[in-house]
């Protein structure tokens, strides 16, 4: 048994296609193929059901595949640790992120990386915290930036800092002339949502205490909350947005913002590393950069509430 038939495997579990696991290892198919052969002879058990489509592990295959993610994992330890020793701020970053996030940290993110640390690559994917989960655990990425908590026992949460929710509302909305809002005066019938899946949505639907959107009778399936500002100002809606995105806005469209009352709501960012992570020295960097971009109040909670992102 080889690391190079462990990176095989784990490839094709990845893409779950020979063809395609061959050429991200850049090798012919054959070559892959028979190296995955001889490794399923000597230990003598069928790990891929090669009659399906796509290609699926049979079920002692998935946790051969799943040690060999660990055994490639801690082998890829050594020159980190050598690296770290010697204290080079060289290398990449795989780093997921939620769509909620990333159009408002990564421009300053990347322009303060570049500067600091040429030598540094990011490697960002964009991607909702399902997924991005999922990466960190089958070793694609190096850390995640998402909202927590998420409560995952292989997962390792460093809390990086805290936005706050703010009211978005149309100028024919009632909401228009106050200046502070209750959870309670938020209609479901005039509010724009998030699609499925973002964690995002979840904490709105929490924060104005409803389980689903079913009192909403119309809905735009989008990922975009630039998208959803543009509805509001085309309708007479409302809508939620983290403090990033709200920072980012001209005194004109400042006016639609409205904060709500004690205790106000707010998102706990989180750097998220898998427990065996490894990389520590450039994802420290990685922290410290978006520690100084992020403003300093948004770091402590300041007497307000997390809100939950599980609906």
């Amino acid at each position: 048994m080889t690391l190079t038939q462990l990176e095989y495997l784990v490839a094709v579990d990845t893409h779950r296609h020979f063809a395609a696991a061959a050429e991200a290892c850049f090798v012919t198919q054959p070559t892959l193929s028979m190296q995955i052969q001889k490794l399923e002879e000597e230990l003598g058990l069928k790990i891929f059901d090669r009659t399906k489509q796509p290609v699926i592990p049979t079920e002692l295959g998935a946790r051969v595949i799943a040690q060999a993610r660990t055994a490639l994992r801690e082998a890829k330890r050594i020159p980190e640790l050598i690296r770290d020793q010697k204290d080079t701020t060289m290398g990449e970053i795989r780093i997921g992120i939620i769509p909620t996030l990333a159009p408002y940290l990564l421009p300053p993110l990347f322009k303060a990386m570049r500067q600091r640390y040429p030598h540094v690559t990011l490697i960002v994917k964009e991607s909702l915290t399902e997924a991005v989960l999922e990466e960190l655990k089958n070793n694609r990425l190096d850390c995640g930036l998402v909202a927590t908590p998420l409560r995952e026992a292989s997962i390792t949460e460093e809390i990086l800092f805290y936005e706050e929710l703010f009211v978005y509302v149309s100028k024919k909305n009632a909401l228009y002339d106050k200046k502070f809002v209750l959870a309670n005066d938020l209609r479901a019938e005039e509010l724009w949502l998030l699609e499925e899946g973002h964690c995002f949505r979840s904490q709105v639907l929490n924060l104005c205490e409803l389980r689903r959107a079913s009192d909403i009778h119309f809905q735009y399936h989008t990922g975009n909350i630039e998208m959803l500002k543009r509805m509001v100002d085309k309708s007479e809606g409302i809508t939620i947005l983290p403090e990033l995105a709200v920072m980012e806005m001209g005194a004109g469209p400042q006016k639609r913002i409205k904060q709500l009352t004690h205790p106000r709501p707010a998102r706990q960012l989180s750097l998220i590393t898998h427990r065996d992570h490894l990389k520590t020295q450039l994802i420290s960097l990685l922290k410290k950069e978006i520690l100084s971009i992020v403003p300093a109040h948004m770091h402590q909670l300041n007497h307000k509430k997390v809100m939950d992102i599980n609906s």
